[in-house]
Order: structure tokens, then C-alpha cells, then sequence
């Protein structure tokens, strides 16, 4: 095995009810920037970034997808780490006690393989970052996931009535309790 690395935490996952909702509240409240909207096999979602950290706020499609914990679960749902040798550093977190949940443990460019740590709370180590994400902010050599922008039209209507429930909640217009 090579020496151990320093993972970085670049990324946190959050299960939300309405990644929509969720997203122009922290871009409101504050200011993180949109980097793009998903809708994958897994999930639903919208990726935000302060421009160092990934943050992703996802609604899972089903049981199965949330990796274990249930489609209607809302609250931290996994931290992922930005890791120098994927393969290597997986070994490691293994032989330490963490339980492979889901990727390709074997691959070099692996992207999110999620384990589960002691406490059974999962968290996942990628070879490259996450949109919008830096691995060494301010360091020589430093890699910056670039960030692509991307909106999905079929989302624009769920987008924009979010984005108005939480301007007005923000004008003082409507209470936040109401809904």
C-alpha cells in the first residue's frame, strides 16, 4: 500500500424534499451559487457550491437509491472526499472498519464509491473533484472541478416557483410556517 493521504471534504449531500426549494433558499440566504441541476437514475437535484466545497440536494427516487436510508429521509445524507489514489485510499478506510456500499471500488477514476463508516454514516471518496468544488484552494498546483452551469428545462417551472415562494419569504410577504 502507498503512504496514506489527506482526504479533502469536498462535497456534502443533503436528502431534501425539494432540491429546488432547498437550492434558492441557500442561494438566497447565502449566496451559493448554482452549478447545475441532475436528474440521474439515483436522484433529482441541484448542485450549489461556495466555490471550494460541492454542495448537492438531492430527492431520491426510491428506497433502493438512498442507500439505506429511505426515499423519504431528510437531513445529512453523505460527505464525500476528494482523494489522491482512490483505490488506495479505499483499502485503507476498509481495512479500518468502513463498509463498501456501492461504486467500483477498483476503479482508479472511481467517481463517489460510497462506504459507510463505523457509525454506519456514508461517505464517499472520488479521484477528481465535484462540480464546482477545489481540491487545494490556494495551493501550488491546485485543481478546480469546472463548473458547466447547466439547467434542465424540464425543471423550470419547479425552479422558478421556489424560487418566488422563498423571495417572498425572504420580503416578509409570507410567513415561513404557512406552507
Amino acid at each position: 500500500m502507498t503512504a496514506q493521504t489527506r482526504g479533502r471534504i469536498r462535497h456534502v449531500a443533503l436528502s431534501v424534499r425539494d432540491p429546488w426549494e432547498t437550492a434558492a433558499f441557500y442561494k438566497q440566504a447565502l449566496g451559493l451559487e448554482e452549478v447545475l441541476e441532475l436528474d440521474g437514475p439515483l436522484a433529482e437535484g441541484v448542485f450549489l457550491t461556495d466555490g471550494v466545497v460541492n454542495l448537492a440536494l438531492l430527492h431520491f427516487k426510491s428506497d433502493e437509491a438512498s442507500q439505506g436510508t429511505g426515499v423519504d429521509f431528510v437531513g445529512i445524507h453523505h460527505i464525500g472526499f476528494w482523494v489522491d489514489d482512490v483505490v488506495e485510499q479505499g483499502k485503507i478506510a476498509r481495512t479500518t472498519g468502513a463498509t463498501w456500499i456501492m461504486g467500483d471500488p477498483n476503479n482508479p477514476h472511481g467517481y463517489e464509491i460510497k462506504h459507510t463508516d463505523l457509525d454506519g454514516i456514508i461517505f464517499d471518496i472520488a479521484a477528481h473533484g465535484w462540480v464546482g468544488s477545489q481540491k487545494e484552494p490556494g495551493g501550488e498546483g491546485n485543481v478546480a472541478n469546472p463548473n458547466p452551469r447547466r439547467r434542465l428545462a424540464k425543471f423550470d417551472e419547479r425552479r422558478a416557483r421556489a424560487e418566488a415562494k422563498v423571495a417572498a419569504i425572504r420580503a416578509g410577504s409570507v410567513p415561513a410556517a404557512a406552507e
